[in-house]
């Protein structure tokens, strides 16, 4: 795309004569007395432009606070969910319950999880 162009489109007499006809339609409604349909054409545009920077500020700010972060307690591979939430790891496909900040392997009760530990043999002499 060659830039000189872009702003020849933005320095054109058409795009530049209907500015000047928006900006002279505005000023006409409020020389009239129509002042009270301009703010609110302006509180309204203004509420569109905010709403998505609030959203966005507010998904982070409840991402922080329920997204945990921790090793899978079955492959230890680096795993994500939300709070007192049900997931699945993706490189193990073991499930995995987040309790109280961590990761645990959801089990019925009474059950005990151990870890197996590889024990290799040796001969002495």
């Amino acid at each position: 795309m060659n830039m000189n162009q872009t702003q020849r489109l933005l320095l054109s007499p058409s795009s530049l004569r209907s500015w000047l006809t928006f900006f002279a339609l505005i000023w006409l409604m409020g020389f009239i007395g129509l002042g009270w349909l301009v703010k609110s054409l302006l509180v309204l545009t203004l509420l569109l432009l905010l709403t998505p920077l609030v959203l966005f500020v507010g998904l982070r700010w409840w991402l922080s606070r329920n997204l945990i972060q921790g090793a899978c307690p079955a492959c230890g591979k680096e795993l994500a969910g939300l709070k007192n939430t049900q997931t699945t790891c993706p490189h193990c496909t073991q499930r995995v319950q987040i309790q109280t900040n961590a990761f645990q392997r959801p089990t019925e009760p009474g059950t005990i999880d151990v870890q197996a530990i590889d024990v290799t043999s040796q001969i002495l002499d």
